[in-house]
């Protein structure tokens, strides 16, 4: 028996034997030619084949899962129609003179490597449908085939370096029961794609394949992250218990879907999802989220070669309204400038992109790009309970002006007998230690706070999330970080203002206790945590929680918090 760790992907337990997903060999010469218009010629035809591939798998997909996700391939559809990727590929091979093969590698390294360079982790896993899709490409440029998952007719786990998004959506649920990556990560679109199809998973490894032999047996644990090789029955029998307990939980979390969040105490919070794109209001709604917390509007911007328009922005608006009812929907204004690129605008390079022209700063300082926003939401905001929140806000001064533009924006679509909702409310991200430290005066002129923790973690503790030297630095337990979310949710309350948390904090089990303690109104997390959420809060005493606090706040290290809470919860 041995134990490989990773990331904890796709919840459930699977028990079978492995299949190893091999890809193809892609290796190849760079070389020069003479004929350019037939190398062309020959991507031209390349390119073909795989558009005809991927309409194909999204059709299946349509049928096999839903159309949801059906539209992941016909986002790679358009990377195989972008002129931005495919053009250069063609005036390589022109004025180069290099073989096809070279110029669509050369060129599709240059984008994964800018993706991969984002500082937004689902930027860079869009890395990997760029890779997904040019390899493909390169496949039958080399006569090369591509592995068919959708002919496995056994019971497996399959074991890949990692799992393309096409791959993910021929798996076949009654023969594949689960996976398991080198590489991935919890947003990629295969972890996602997992998820919808209720196939545990687990990816980051680093090397399962390396150490997994074809026919082992294996259990991926999807709940933990562990993938077991050659269990003892003992092993088996263990895990076939957990598979049958964890079926009984999902029972008793489907029961709460459209119950409300109460302690066990009678306290009641909300639990709202994260979104980054219309379609994900789906997977909120369905797992019980009673809000959205925080809309990345980023994604409306970014893979395209110019901004979107006012009526584009409109309509994704809307859809989100109206798709949640009268449910609370929070809108972050663009953050985008300074490491999350838009190929369109002259953004400048810098040496510190974390602390750089970015977010609030590029919109105030932009107006042209942040007013046509500001306009789509309001809108939008006749369709739905909108709320607006501005990201990266330093100063006060920084608020009163964004607040000043989009009422300016909201007098004149009124003026021009447009509807626009009397009661929208605006806040702001709590992401800058020194807006956390003046909360009081921040919290006398916005309706609402909403913690951004990925942020703040890495700005109170000076480590960058992205350096793995300084990683054991990002401590959302520590007592600074908790001790400036107290003062925040002090300052608001006193108010009579509500709190919320959309960074990865708000839906872990370790703080969630802590945060209940400290008065959390609102918690934000991925759709897929807010059943388990529910049940974990629906079994903890507020008041037990309040009575901890002070002690908690007063301590000297994350772990006297992390082994305080779980001597306390469990």
């Amino acid at each position: 028996m041995k134990k490989v760790m990773g990331i904890a992907a796709s919840s459930g337990i699977a028990i079978a034997k492995a299949y190893e997903l091999k890809a193809p060999d892609l290796s190849f010469e760079k070389v020069t030619i003479e004929d350019t218009e037939q190398e062309v010629e020959r991507l031209d035809q390349a390119l073909a084949i795989s558009k005809q591939e991927l309409e194909r798998i999204k059709e299946h997909t349509r049928k096999e899962i839903d159309e949801e996700h059906a539209e992941i391939f016909s986002a790679h559809l358009l990377v195989l129609s972008d002129p931005e990727l495919v053009n250069p590929m063609k005036d390589k091979i022109t004025t180069e003179k290099v073989n096809a093969e070279a110029a669509l590698d050369e060129v599709a390294t240059m984008f994964i490597d800018m993706f991969k360079a984002m500082d937004n982790e689902y930027m860079r896993e869009r890395a990997a449908d760029i890779g997904d899709v040019t390899k493909r490409v390169l496949a039958h440029l080399l006569g090369a085939s591509f592995p068919d998952p959708a002919l496995i007719n056994e019971q497996v786990i399959v074991i890949a370096n990692d799992l393309t998004p096409s791959d993910t959506a021929q798996l076949n649920r009654e023969f594949v029961k689960g996976f398991a990556t080198d590489i991935g990560g919890r947003t990629s679109h295969s972890a996602i794609m997992a998820r919808s199809l209720e196939i545990p998973a687990v990816v980051g490894t680093k090397d399962i394949t390396s150490t997994v032999a074809k026919d082992d047996i294996i259990i991926v644990d999807g709940l933990e992250g562990n993938v077991i090789i050659n269990p003892t029955e003992e092993e088996i029998e263990t895990y076939r218990n957990k598979q049958e307990a964890y079926a009984k939980q999902q029972e008793v979390w489907a029961k709460l879907k459209d119950e409300p969040t109460f302690s066990s105490d009678g306290e009641q919070v909300e639990l709202a999802g994260n979104i980054g794109t219309p379609d994900d209001v789906h997977g909120v709604l369905n797992n019980g989220g009673e809000g959205v917390g925080l809309y990345r509007t980023e994604f409306l911007y970014m893979g395209k070669s110019e901004l979107p328009s006012e009526d584009e922005q409109y309509e994704a608006y809307k859809s989100v309204l109206e798709q949640m009812g009268d449910k609370p929907v929070v809108v972050r204004t663009l953050d985008v400038g300074g490491d999350k690129e838009l190929s369109y605008l002259d953004l400048p390079k810098e040496m510190n992109p974390f602390l750089g022209y970015r977010a609030i700063r590029f919109c105030l300082d932009n107006e042209q790009v942040f007013r046509p926003q500001l306009r789509a939401l309001l809108r939008a905001s006749a369709f739905g309970n909108l709320k607006i929140m501005f990201p990266m806000i330093a100063t006060l001064e920084e608020f009163r002006q964004a607040k000043a533009i989009l009422l300016d924006e909201k007098e004149a679509l009124v003026a021009d007998g447009v509807k626009v909702s009397d009661d929208i409310e605006v806040g702001i991200m709590v992401e800058i230690p020194s807006t956390a430290v003046i909360a009081k005066q921040f919290a006398k002129e916005v309706d609402f706070f909403s913690i951004g923790t990925n942020d703040l973690i890495q700005y109170t503790m000076a480590a960058d999330r992205m350096n793995e030297q300084v990683s054991y630095l990002y401590q959302p337990y520590h007592p600074a970080i908790l001790n400036l979310v107290n003062t925040v949710i002090e300052a608001a309350h006193k108010e009579g203002k509500w709190v919320g948390m959309c960074g990865e904090m708000a839906g872990d089990s370790i703080a969630i206790p802590i945060l209940l303690g400290l008065g959390l109104d609102e918690f934000s997390m991925s759709a897929t945590s807010i059943l388990p959420a529910r049940t974990q809060i629906r079994n903890l005493s507020k008041e037990k929680m309040v009575s901890y606090k002070e002690e908690i706040l007063a301590m000297g290290t994350a772990e006297e918090v992390v082994e305080f809470i779980k001597e306390k919860t469990e």
